[in-house]
C-alpha cells in the first residue's frame, strides 16, 4: 500500500540538513519495506529544488527508493474536499494556525494509503485529525 513521504523530508535529505537529515532518512528507510510514494503536489513542491529539472528531480527519488507517478483520484479530491472545509471552519474560530492548501492535498492524498511521513505532524493532525502520522 506504501506510506506517503512529505516535501519536507525529502528536502532535509537532498539539503542534508543537519539537523533533521539523517532522522528523516532513516524514517524513510524504516518504511521502504511497504512502499514509498509521493503526492503529485510534492513533486510540483520539489521543483525549485532542483532548478526546475524534473530529470534531476526523476533520478534523485529514484535513487532513494520512491514513487513520484501515483495520480489523483476523484476520490482523493473528495477527501481534500472535506478536509479543506474542517480546516477552514476550525480556522475562523481561530483555533488552528494557518496552512497552506497543498498541506491539506498531501494529507488528504495520504489518506487512501498507510499514512503520511512528515516532521510537520501538528500541523497534520490539526487539519486532518484522522490521518495516520509517522515523524523522524
Amino acid at each position: 500500500m506504501g506510506w506517503v513521504i512529505d516535501t519536507c523530508l525529502l528536502i532535509d535529505i537532498l539539503e542534508n540538513d543537519p539537523k533533521f537529515g539523517v532522522a528523516s532518512a532513516q524514517l524513510i528507510d524504516s518504511k521502504r519495506g511497504s512502499g514509498l510514494l509521493i503526492c503529485p503536489v510534492t513533486y510540483i513542491e520539489l521543483s525549485p529544488a532542483f532548478a526546475g529539472n524534473s530529470t534531476l528531480q526523476d533520478e534523485f527519488l529514484e535513487g532513494i527508493g520512491v514513487n513520484w507517478l501515483e495520480s489523483w483520484t476523484w476520490q482523493d479530491t473528495r477527501e481534500a474536499h472535506q478536509n479543506w472545509n474542517f480546516y477552514v471552519s476550525r480556522r475562523r474560530q481561530n483555533r488552528i494556525t494557518r496552512r497552506p492548501i497543498a498541506d491539506v492535498m498531501i494529507g488528504s492524498f495520504a489518506m487512501r494509503f498507510q499514512g503520511l511521513l512528515t516532521r510537520n505532524t501538528a500541523d497534520f493532525h490539526s487539519s486532518i485529525p484522522s490521518l495516520r502520522l509517522a515523524h523522524p
